[in-house]
């Protein structure tokens, strides 16, 4: 059997700060209201995409994608279309270090790209200049945590790296694609006195959270981000790390995409258009969510902005 694009079917959530968005620009189903993610391409255990098309149509994607070159029990990569209508909490991901110690799990090393914001939306992205990790320390104890933060107002089409151990939190206002290491760790540092669904407030990590948080110059954040490839061409790749590589295509013409000999997602991001494989014609939607097969010819066409994300 020769091998297709999967079209993957998104596994959706809708935490407190959820939006709209997604359902009614973003093509993503929900019986839910709200959907705050929108999780286009998983193989966790209990958040699998299922497979939309095709011969495999309806089966979870772990049930297939030994096929495509990546066994499914250890799996590194999560993507995630992400529609904030209110703050997100302040928090921080462990390193693969901290998090095989104590959590028997692996890291979190994340990337941004914004796809829309409102006038005025910021990211919160690590510690203002000057501030050490004792500073934060002091600054979270003394109830004082907003005032250490270093805040960016941010628009469309920019990207940002969030290394393992950089307290962050996504503003109000903003939709964004996000490229994760396969994990859910999160340690909640701060989330502005807020009550969870439950009425009750939302729990913090800060024991934790203060084992890993460190601070980043900009330096030192763009060298963790093209680790792996220092010379990239940073207009295509927008990170190059050990975690993860992510390129952006333009398409206008027709394109033969850069598959590699293991597993490759595609998300279309802007526009509309088609996968050519194997003869057989693939429409893509923005907003759609594909793993590609690998060693494969893979043609794009149409008018399309697309991310390719491989491990």
């Amino acid at each position: 059997m020769k091998l297709y694009p999967l079209l993957l079917e998104p596994v959706t959530k809708s935490p407190i700060w959820g939006g709209t968005r997604l359902l009614t620009e973003w093509g993503v189903r929900s019986e839910a209201p709200t959907v705050g993610e929108a999780w286009v391409l998983s193989v966790r255990k209990a958040e699998q995409n299922r497979i939309a098309n095709g011969v495999f149509a309806g089966k979870r994607i772990g049930e297939v994608i030994g096929e495509y070159g990546a066994p499914e029990t250890d799996f590194p990569l999560l993507v995630k279309l992400l529609d904030a209508k209110e703050n997100l909490s302040v928090q921080v991901h462990p390193d693969d270090a901290y998090a095989a110690r104590v959590e028997n799990d692996r890291g979190k090393t994340e990337m941004w790209h914004i796809l829309e914001a409102e006038p005025g939306a910021e990211l919160i992205m690590g510690l203002r200049k000057g501030v050490s990790g004792k500073d934060f320390a002091r600054a979270v104890q003394e109830g004082k945590t907003e005032s250490v933060l270093n805040h960016i107002r941010v628009h469309a089409g920019e990207t940002y790296f969030i290394p393992a151990g950089m307290p962050h939190a996504i503003g109000k206002g903003i939709l964004l694609a996000e490229i994760q290491q396969n994990c859910d760790l999160t340690y909640r540092i701060w989330d502005y006195n807020r009550l969870g669904k439950d009425g009750k407030p939302r729990e913090l990590h800060i024991e934790k959270a203060m084992d890993v948080v460190c601070p980043f110059s900009a330096e030192e954040i763009d060298t963790l981000r093209y680790q792996s490839n220092p010379k990239a061409d940073r207009a295509a790749f927008l990170a190059a790390c050990p975690q993860f590589c992510v390129q952006r295509h333009n398409i206008s013409a027709q394109t033969s995409l850069p598959v590699a000999d293991g597993i490759c997602h595609l998300l279309c991001i802007k526009g509309e258009g088609e996968l050519i494989c194997n003869g057989e014609s693939y429409p893509v939607l923005r907003g759609s969510s594909w793993l590609l097969p690998p060693k494969t010819e893979v043609l794009a066409s149409g008018e399309m902005t697309i991310l390719l994300s491989r491990p």
